[in-house]
């Protein structure tokens, strides 16, 4: 069938004819070739969410392990093969690419843009990452990886590590790098060129600055990681001696690049997950964010600090104390800009309408646990304390509330606050309710108690300890508390599966957000939108819904009957 349209400008040709017009793909095949920003996006969430759950599993088998002293249930290699795993994981399988998966859905939709600027290398991204995790997980079938998730050279390439999990975990790096690399160019490239009419820098929304931030960051910290896994690599299999003393090299090298990578990480795992609760806070305390600039110029201070204190993560190794005083100052001021944002999440609940709803849960549990995470981070960058505590339990307990009760409960509650845009449907406040408090009170009492058992001297790696050490204890909560949270996680799976065909319909607007996804239809058509609005503030939604209120009026006015 062919159609006609009128001749584009500039042309003198009477009549235009199309192509014929293609029925769409449907089915399996249409997600697995798609380039449509939305479908990835959903394919990211449900990959990372796997790669999360294998991810617990892990923990849990250790959790077992270490509940009790002298216990046998797994040998040394099989825990540092669980340890390895469950880390690399969490932050290159887990984290990172599913706060890309949110940036991917939302991002286009929040800027008012039809897609992203480079689709098929969207779709790229995507793949990239799921060979990288196949891959990795390849390796349970020969040898996995057993170095621990930082692979520590000369470990690493220790002859005990010959095998081929090692080149696994290196490969992972390489593939999830190049994919994250690929998507942060996208990103970059798409909020730079595809804003709204109206929508100036002043006027994105702070998940976008969050995204776009991150975007740097990744193009920033992944050549390094890139190319000390390659040297590790040619280590490993070619000769080279990078990491090796007896070839004169240097492991300090490898803790230099690896780290220069891995703590502004740290920042890309955490920095989307304030954009979400910036999102979501304003709209739940029905009150505008306090200090809309002051939040976007601190997003880019924490990056820009980030990216200067690496060293801080090696204040046991030979360093000049002059250098130690550096990082450790230099550590000190990430507090200032967290502390704007701690401040102002505060006051943009102080006073508000407060509408308790699940997102709200998870998004006000994050400054509440990060605020612990911050306050041991700032011990351990008192360079004299670290070297009591490196390698202890505390850096472990310190690590997950930074991590899981930062980052993981903000990834919960963007789950609950965009679940309605994505599928149509609402999940269940009851189940999503209870999902929140199973996870706050298994996540606090499994790595709360973590704390204590740093201080009282148990290094973290540790396979198997004496009952002599006087661990058990501390150990054992842990190990309740981490299944208490295995069992929250579950509810919020169920949920999700029960309410995507018995969830109540959501509309386009169930929350009153604040942002131009709520513009579109839930869920929204494969255009995005069949008009996009003028942008007039950084809440546009509030702006619309004005309007349709005042010509609503208008209308019932002019419709009343004369006296």
């Amino acid at each position: 069938m062919t159609a006609t349209a009128p001749p584009p400008a500039g042309t003198s040709s009477p009549e235009v004819t199309l192509r014929q017009i293609k029925e769409p793909q449907t089915g399996w095949l249409s997600w697995l070739t798609t380039t449509d920003h939305k479908k990835i996006g959903i394919m990211y969430l449900v990959a990372t969410f796997m790669f999360f759950i294998l991810g617990g599993v892990e923990a849990l088998l250790m959790r077992l392990q270490l509940a009790v002293s002298d216990n046998t249930l797994v040998n040394p290699h099989t825990y540092d093969a669980l340890l390895t795993m469950h880390g690399t994981t969490m932050v290159f399988l887990f984290i990172v690419p599913v706060l890309a998966g949110f940036g991917n859905y939302l991002v286009p939709l929040m800027i008012g843009a039809r897609d992203m600027a480079f689709p098929k290398l969207n779709a790229l991204s995507f793949w990239l990452f799921i060979f990288g995790g196949l891959v990795f997980y390849a390796s349970l079938f020969f040898d996995p990886p057993g170095a621990g998730w930082t692979s520590y050279a000369p470990l690493s390439d220790d002859a005990y590590l010959q095998s081929g999990g090692i080149d696994a975990w290196i490969f992972l790096v390489h593939l999830t790098g190049l994919g994250s690399l690929v998507g942060a160019i996208n990103f970059v490239a798409t909020i730079h060129n595809m804003r709204a009419k109206g929508m100036g820098w002043g006027r994105m929304p702070l998940f976008v600055w969050a995204i776009l931030i991150y975007s740097f960051m990744l193009i920033l910290a992944l050549p390094s990681i890139a190319a000390a896994v390659t040297m590790l690599l040619t280590d490993r299999h070619f000769g080279t001696a990078f990491f090796d003393t007896t070839g004169g090299g240097d492991p300090l090298l490898w803790q230099h690049m690896f780290w220069f990578f891995g703590h502004p990480e740290v920042y890309i795992m955490i920095l989307p997950a304030f954009g979400i609760i910036s999102e979501i806070l304003p709209v739940f305390a029905r009150k505008p964010m306090f200090g809309y600039k002051a939040m976007a110029a601190a997003l880019a201070a924490i990056a820009f600090l980030g990216m200067l204190v690496w060293a801080h993560h090696m204040f046991t190794t030979p360093t000049a104390t002059v250098v130690l005083v550096f990082f450790m100052l230099s550590s000190f001021a990430i507090a200032v800009p967290t502390g704007i944002k701690i401040f102002n999440w505060i006051a943009t609940l102080w006073r508000g309408s407060i509408v308790f709803k699940t997102p709200l849960y998870f998004a006000a549990a994050l400054p509440a646990l990060f605020v612990i995470g911050g306050i041991s981070g700032v011990l351990l960058a008192i360079f004299p304390v670290d070297w009591q505590l490196h390698d202890t339990y505390f850096v472990v307990a310190h690590l997950h509330y930074v991590l899981f009760g930062g980052t993981v409960f903000g990834i919960f509650a963007g789950l609950y606050y965009w679940f309605p845009k994505m599928s149509g449907r609402m999940l269940s406040e009851g189940l999503g309710k209870l999902s929140f408090w199973v996870m706050f009170a298994g996540f606090n009492l499994t790595f709360l108690v973590q704390h204590s058992a740093g201080l009282s001297g148990m290094p973290r790696r540790i396979y198997r300890y004496p009952e002599a050490a006087g661990w058990e204890g501390f150990n054992f909560i842990s190990t309740v508390g981490s299944f208490l949270l295995g069992i929250g996680v579950l509810i919020t799976v169920v949920n999700v599966i029960r309410s995507l065909k018995k969830g109540r319909r959501a509309g386009n607007d169930p929350w009153q957000g604040n942002t131009l996804e709520w513009f579109t239809q839930s869920p929204p058509p494969e255009n995005n939108f069949d008009v996009v609005p003028l942008v007039r503030s950084v809440e546009p939604m509030k702006d619309i819904r004005r309007e349709v209120e005042k010509s609503t009026a208008a209308e019932g006015s002019v419709a009343q009957p004369v006296s």
